[in-house]
């Protein structure tokens, strides 16, 4: 698992539940224009950011995949099974018709009862069978099987026989899943296609047939999207026929902006939306990863059971590590350690005003620790422990970023990521909140974003911009990868 393929696998629950979260606001609606807003506005019970049923039971299942369970054993299974229930008992907010009668009926019997009411539903009522309940919940499911695509097959038709007894929502989940191993893995969308081989070769010509059907129309176009097929659709539609913007910073156009553009758009599809975005942020956060989520939509996301993204976040690195058999930590103890002694970086004591703007203050991760009485908002650009939350600070209004203190070997979206940075800062300050940024030692990634916010805010020469903060910091020692791709971006 190396930094870019941690991010990816970081971003699939995480572009789930934002997915998930941005389609809530719409959701049995019509389509939109393609020039509609889309912003995580909430609805009903639902508040701004927050997931519903979809990312709930996804959370369920990738539990027990950290954990390191085989999810095609009774073991597994049951401890899903559990985890669905445990959210039914908790609230169950948003949850669909079929896996509330599924749930009902099975009860406290585990995964072998819950099958099988899944399964007589589907004798029962086999025209409402096929729905997109598993299919949304799934993603994580991948991050169990990173080095077995076959068991990866049976376990996506066992978690979704759970729910939903009919065989073409297994098929979906499969070839979903195979999408999301093969992302996490390689960077590309090519795993749904390929997951065609997995299949009968019946099933397989169905399938590439639907897939062509996808490629040829917009979202809109399946208005059918709560059966599973016509989901599936939806989001492979919104994937590949948004185009990835070209790699151009100097005109604010940057690849990664596809995992955004993409989900908007699965959204302005209509109807069943938070599902179909779910399903759609899942094989995008696992190709762009977590870096390419935007800063403000992870400030918003939350939901059961009492999680925001940097949790899900740990969860999926969590589970893909345990996959691939590495330890599931790594040598500093992230994700799991409570507080990442990072004191050999000697981090810096003071904390000093940003040069153009005097509610930003710049500092280390000490600064995080005992932050002045005047901070009410903090950007991070370094991985945290689980306990690491500034006193004084709301949890939303607490910014992580995902930025390594080197080149673009080890930050995938470097430059988007400098200027996601800065425009969260920008973002919390035109609150009137006033602004922690820090990194470790205060020496490199705070000066760079710190500059970035100059050239936003100033119009400045991104050079010019550097040097004055550089002037300001009691030490520094910039990274010159990032240095170029600060100047790289330009004004």
């Amino acid at each position: 698992m190396s930094t870019q393929s941690n991010d990816r696998a970081a971003g699939v629950l995480l572009g789930t539940a934002c997915g998930d979260a941005l389609g809530a606001g719409y959701e049995g609606g019509p389509p939109l224009p393609d020039d509609a807003p889309i912003a995580m506005i909430g609805r009903g019970f639902f508040a701004p950011g927050e997931w519903t049923d979809d990312t709930s039971m996804a959370v369920a299942v990738a539990e027990a995949v950290a954990k390191g369970l085989d999810l095609r054993t009774g073991d597994g299974l049951d401890h899903v099974a559990d985890g669905f229930q445990r959210w039914y008992a908790d609230g169950h907010k948003g949850i669909g018709r079929q896996t509330r009668a599924v749930l009902n009926a099975s009860g406290t019997g585990g995964s072998a009862a819950m099958t099988a009411a899944a399964a007589e539903y589907a004798a029962r009522l086999p025209h409402e069978s096929a729905g997109n309940g598993a299919l949304m919940r799934t993603a994580g499911l991948a991050l169990a099987y990173l080095d077995d695509p076959s068991g990866l097959v049976a376990a996506a038709k066992a978690i979704s026989d759970l729910t939903h007894g009919d065989a073409v929502s297994g098929e979906a989940c499969a070839l979903w899943s195979l999408g999301i191993r093969h992302a996490v893995l390689y960077a590309t969308f090519d795993g749904v296609r390929d997951g065609l081989a997995y299949l009968s070769a019946d099933r397989s010509d169905y399938w590439r047939r639907m897939l062509d059907e996808a490629e040829a129309e917009p979202p809109s176009a399946f208005a059918n999207n709560g059966w599973v097929v016509q989901a599936l659709q939806g989001a492979w539609s919104a994937i590949v026929r948004t185009q990835v913007p070209a790699d151009d910073p100097g005109s604010g156009s940057f690849p990664a902006q596809h995992l955004r553009l993409a989900l908007e758009a699965a959204v302005r599809g209509g109807r069943d939306t938070d599902t179909v975005a779910a399903i759609a942020g899942g094989l995008l956060g696992s190709r762009w990863g977590a870096s390419a989520v935007p800063a403000m939509w992870r400030r918003e996301v939350h939901g059961w059971p009492g999680c925001r993204g940097r949790d899900l976040i740990r969860l999926a690195v969590h589970a893909a590590r345990r996959s691939v058999g590495k330890p599931v930590d790594d040598n500093e103890g992230w994700p799991s350690v409570g507080r990442i002694d990072y004191e050999r970086w000697h981090p810096y004591e003071p904390v000093v005003r940003h040069p153009r703007d005097s509610g930003v203050l710049l500092g280390s991760v000490r600064a995080l620790r005992n932050p002045p009485d005047s901070v009410d908002a903090v950007v991070s650009l370094c991985r945290l422990g689980t306990c690491e939350t500034p006193d004084g600070v709301q949890p939303r209004d607490h910014v992580e970023m995902w930025l390594v203190d080197a080149g673009t070997a080890e930050n995938p979206h470097l430059s988007y990521v400098i200027d996601d940075a800065a425009r969260a800062v920008a973002a919390l300050r035109a609150e009137g909140k006033t602004v922690l940024l820090h990194c470790v030692g205060g020496r490199s990634r705070t000066p760079i974003v710190a500059a970035r916010y100059s050239v936003l805010r100033n119009r400045m020469d991104p050079a010019d911009a550097l040097n004055e903060v550089v002037r300001v910091l009691p030490e520094n020692d910039v990274n010159p990868e990032l240095r170029a791709e600060l100047l790289r971006i330009g004004r």
